[in-house]
């Protein structure tokens, strides 16, 4: 038997899906609430199955939803990209969403952006920066900077750094009253600045190498954030010993507001990395970022 359903309604479905809220899928199309609710029930009615469970304030993908949307999503992705393909002709133009983690400083450092900017003035970028790790098909967006080891296998990635290496630092202030560490293990009866990438999660595992072995501390920090900016500012302020990438720290350490400290535990390891979904067609916009980060990594 032969469904026939109104295609008008997948990028309502698809948007509802990503906002998780039919309020936010609205404001995000422009249409009403209402407008919403009634194209999400005629889909229902022509499958004549639910695709959600509502609540009051979200709603979540039944299985079936799950499916539709598995199937659907990126086909109708292949098909703007081919629009765009047609539509751009040789200009590349449009928003581009790019999801972020915040210790990416190669990709964040400003110098990165504003050249691409520069030389794609027709691209709107979108950059979202969050150390939450998701599907980002799945959340609406175009690619990703991330660290290689946290990287899905079904997405092409480039890199965008060399090999990095954590740090630990801290304010000549501080090492004045404190002491130097020695030894990771004296970071336990020192003051410390840990970092957390999301809400509720637990602090940072400062990790280390010693004779080829690596073991981590586990500090307990007296402060603890989820922001590097202000993890800086409490170490430039003698607040405590603190652990991050070390491009984080480096202009700190240039001219002496920074210390590092115990730098022969410090092994490197997997650069950040520029990744984005494999897809059959690929819109111009994001083929000109990936031209651009291929000549930026051999610069």
């Amino acid at each position: 038997m032969t469904i026939k359903i109104d295609l008008n309604i997948l990028p309502v479905f698809i948007a509802v899906v990503e906002e998780h809220n039919f309020r936010a899928a609205a404001d995000r199309l422009g249409i009403t609430r209402s407008a919403v609710s009634q194209m999400i029930r005629k889909l229902e009615d022509q499958l004549g199955i639910a695709l959600f469970t509502r609540t009051t304030r979200s709603v979540k993908l039944t299985e079936a939803g799950e499916h539709l949307f598995s199937q659907v999503h990126t086909q109708l992705d292949n098909v703007h990209s081919s629009l765009e393909n047609v539509a751009s002709h040789k200009t590349p133009r449009g928003l581009l969403k790019i999801a972020a983690t915040s210790i990416a400083e190669p990709f964040l450092s400003g110098q990165f952006i504003v050249e691409f900017s520069k030389k794609h003035p027709e691209i709107e970028l979108d950059i979202t920066v969050t150390d939450d790790e998701f599907d980002i098909v799945k959340a609406g967006f175009d690619a990703g900077v991330r660290l290689g080891d946290s990287l899905e296998q079904d997405m092409v990635a480039l890199p965008i750094s060399g090999l990095q290496r954590d740090m630990v630092v801290a304010s000549p202030d501080y090492l004045i009253q404190h002491g130097k560490p020695n030894h990771p293990k004296d970071l336990l009866s020192h003051r410390c600045i840990g970092w957390r990438p999301k809400l509720n999660s637990s602090p940072y595992y400062w990790e280390f190498n010693e004779n080829g072995k690596g073991f981590d501390v586990s500090v307990e920090p007296q402060i603890t954030t989820n922001d590097i900016r202000l993890m800086l500012r409490v170490a430039l302020a003698g607040g405590g010993i603190t652990f991050a990438t070390e491009e984080v720290f480096q202009p700190y350490i240039k001219v002496g507001t920074l210390i590092p400290l115990l730098e022969e535990f410090l092994p490197t390891f997997s650069g950040f990395y520029f990744f984005y979904p494999n897809r059959e067609n690929m819109a111009p916009k994001l083929r000109a970022m990936v031209n651009f980060v291929k000549t930026w990594e051999q610069t």
